[in-house]
């Protein structure tokens, strides 16, 4: 069965050099909206196309890939304002509609929007920035340690909210990051808490002794490097060391810990050194 907003391979039905068409089964024909046909697409063929709506609702293929697909979570720009609602660039020929209804504040053009992509009732794809209507407080599958998609969406009083894997809210609190953050930016992050309440703190590094053996190797690196020296030490300021390793100051004393339980470093109030 054809995902509508996702993409499909399908067969080739028909070519004339100036149209292409591919079966869509239960859909009947599909157009394929491309300007340019694949070269040397014949009957038989397989394509894998991205399915979309069009105005009407009819099923169009292309073999662009969107910005964001159905259920994603995306950061859009506006492009035009019409009866409707704003319409967004998401990479393919039919902008994306955000039906007035569906803004939680006036869109103009040249905005950008975190924008969640859903079925209306017309069976078209639209947009909604009513973020709260689709996004869960609550998590019902990921355990602690887990690691998600990220999406900033906004700052708090405590610090970055996050859309997680297109489905959750989460928390990144400011004393835990030490990097420039933006609205709509994507990141890799993790589950470091699910509080009893199912709502998430997250983090951008990993945790426990097995996740820091890449920061404990970048380590080893960066003494080699400088001759087996680092003027770094755990009374750093988490920005020095964040400016170093990009990581925190809590990922990175455990790291030094773990070399210093192996012998392969001895510390000072100031510097680290690489034991021959």
């Amino acid at each position: 069965m054809i995902e509508i907003g996702r993409f499909n391979t399908l067969t080739i039905k028909s070519n004339t050099g100036m149209q292409l068409h591919l079966d869509g089964g239960e859909y009947g024909d599909i157009l394929l909206t491309d300007k340019h046909v694949p070269r040397d697409a014949k009957i038989g063929d397989t394509l894998n196309v991205f399915i979309y709506t069009g105005s009407d609702a009819e099923i169009l293929a292309t073999c662009k890939k969107p910005f964001v697909q159905m259920g994603g979570v995306a950061w859009l720009k506006v492009i035009s304002i019409g009866r409707a609602g704003a319409f967004l660039d998401w990479g393919v020929a039919k902008d994306l509609l955000v039906p007035f209804a569906e803004q939680d504040y006036e869109l103009e053009v040249g905005d950008y929007c975190l924008a969640k992509v859903f079925m209306d009732e017309q069976h078209r794809i639209a947009a909604s920035t009513e973020l709260n209507n689709f996004i869960l407080d609550e998590v019902s599958y990921l355990k602690e340690g887990d690691k998600v998609s990220l999406i900033i969406a906004k700052k708090t009083d405590l610090g970055f909210k996050a859309v997680v894997n297109d489905a959750f809210w989460g928390v990144l609190y400011y004393n835990e990051v030490f990097q420039p953050l933006k609205e709509g930016q994507k990141l890799t992050g993790y589950i470091k808490k699910i509080r009893e309440d199912r709502k998430v703190d997250l983090s951008l590094n990993k945790t426990g002794h097995t996740h820091v053996a890449p920061v404990t190797e970048q380590i080893i690196s960066r003494l080699k490097e400088n001759n087996g020296h680092l003027d770094l030490s755990d009374k750093s300021s988490p920005e020095e060391i964040n400016a170093a390793f990009g990581v925190s100051k809590k990922v990175f004393k455990h790291a030094i810990g773990v070399l210093y339980k192996e012998r392969r470093i001895t510390l000072t109030k100031t510097s680290i050194t690489l034991n021959k």
